[in-house]
């Protein structure tokens, strides 16, 4: 009989409900139990594991390390994907694996390099892949010197964070004087230049500095390519999900496949990765690149993949070989959708080992809330 397989999700993006289905509706029918840990009682990803717990708050990147141990020593954990903490997890590899536990991502070398998007930048240029222009700005007069070299070529400035995830941070600059104008409608990231500069300076006088990237503002489409690599370096995925507005797709043409499967490759990204373009003028560039699952990883379900399964097989020795999908699903667009909390702060735990394995039993429809925006289900144009 085989046994299950135990997977342990740390306080991860609401989207990663649809990680944990994939999860248990894998190909191979295997027993697969979930277990979850973040800091909000009440996210879908605790309600949709088979046991879960709320994180310490304030622990240092050591002391993590140390409750990530032995949550996985307890729980029997036998793949960990992390997020929280990932760079320090990574670097404690044999640590885990003396507990019997796999970590799904990258060796801390990879993590390093993507951890801040100059050295990133850098990097990958070395390489031969493209990127976009780029000034890392530390003061308000570095700030309105790259504007300004970024207008007088004709483009839009733009900037965000030299190390962090996702679009926190991102912000549009613009010069037209605060109005009326900005108060209409819904907020945007489009933020005035004067206005930046002012706060920049006011943290001077207080001792803080910032770390950001200035760069011109892409124009889209945007394609995420999802990668899957061994830990031999070698492809075993890459599809590229594509979004222009509203309007989703995929691709699998090598304008983004190619230069996604040199960084995965080259720097050694194991298991499951994003890597972002954009355009700049005809060409694409990168954008970023997220040494974890992206949280729409899950999309690649109406290709025939099951993304999350193959990453996990990997990651328990059991080579999955090269996946192409079988077809390319129709355009699709996102939507909000409700997902089952729980009437208490956590989910019910799993008291009994060898007791037969049931999904998450669903909370009754007078709990259900609307999970956060993010988490959200793909519905066909």
């Amino acid at each position: 009989m085989v046994s299950r397989v135990r997977v342990w999700l740390n306080r991860t993006y609401a989207e990663n409900v649809f990680f944990t289905d994939q999860l248990r509706r894998n190909p191979s029918d295997r027993a697969v139990e979930i277990h979850a840990t973040h800091g909000d009682a009440d996210s879908p990803v605790l309600a949709a594991a088979d046991t879960a717990e709320l994180e310490p708050e304030g622990l240092s990147p050591a002391a993590y390390v140390e409750y990530a141990l032995d949550q996985c020593q307890r729980r029997g954990i036998d793949v960990f994907v992390p997020r929280l903490q990932q760079a320090e997890i990574v670097a404690h590899r044999a640590d885990f694996e003396a507990v019997g536990t796999a970590l799904l991502a990258p060796p801390p070398e990879a993590v390093a390099v993507f951890h801040d998007k100059v050295i990133a930048y850098e990097a990958v240029q070395a390489i031969g892949v493209p990127v976009p222009p780029w000034w890392r700005v530390r003061t308000a007069e570095e700030l309105v010197a790259a504007v300004e070299e970024l207008e007088d070529a004709g483009h839009k400035a733009c900037f965000k964070p030299a190390s962090g995830a996702g679009g926190v941070g991102f912000r549009v600059i613009t010069r037209a004087p605060f109005s009326l104008m900005h108060l209409n409608g819904f907020p945007s990231s489009y933020v005035q230049l004067d206005m930046v500069v002012e706060a920049l300076q006011q943290a001077a006088e207080q001792g803080e500095q910032v770390d950001w990237l200035v760069m011109p503002r892409l124009e889209q489409p945007e394609v995420s390519v999802d990668c899957l690599t061994g830990p031999d370096n070698l492809l075993r995925m890459a599809i590229g999900r594509t979004k222009n507005g509203r309007r989703r797709g995929f691709t699998l043409h090598e304008q983004w496949l190619e230069p996604a499967r040199r960084i995965a490759e080259g720097f050694g990204l194991h298991y499951l990765s994003n890597i972002q373009f954009r355009m700049f003028g005809d060409h694409p560039v990168l954008m970023d690149v997220n040494t974890r699952p992206a949280g729409g990883l899950h999309q690649l379900s109406l290709c025939g993949v099951n993304a999350p399964w193959a990453a996990v097989q990997l990651a328990l020795g059991e080579d999955p070989g090269e996946i192409r999908p079988p077809f390319l699903g129709q355009d699709y667009t996102v939507v909000s959708g409700p997902r089952p909390l729980r009437a208490v702060s956590l989910p019910h735990q799993r008291v009994e080992e060898n007791e037969p394995l049931l999904p998450a039993v669903p909370t009754p429809a007078d709990s259900v809330e609307v999970a956060p925006a993010g988490a959200a289900q793909v519905l066909p144009l």
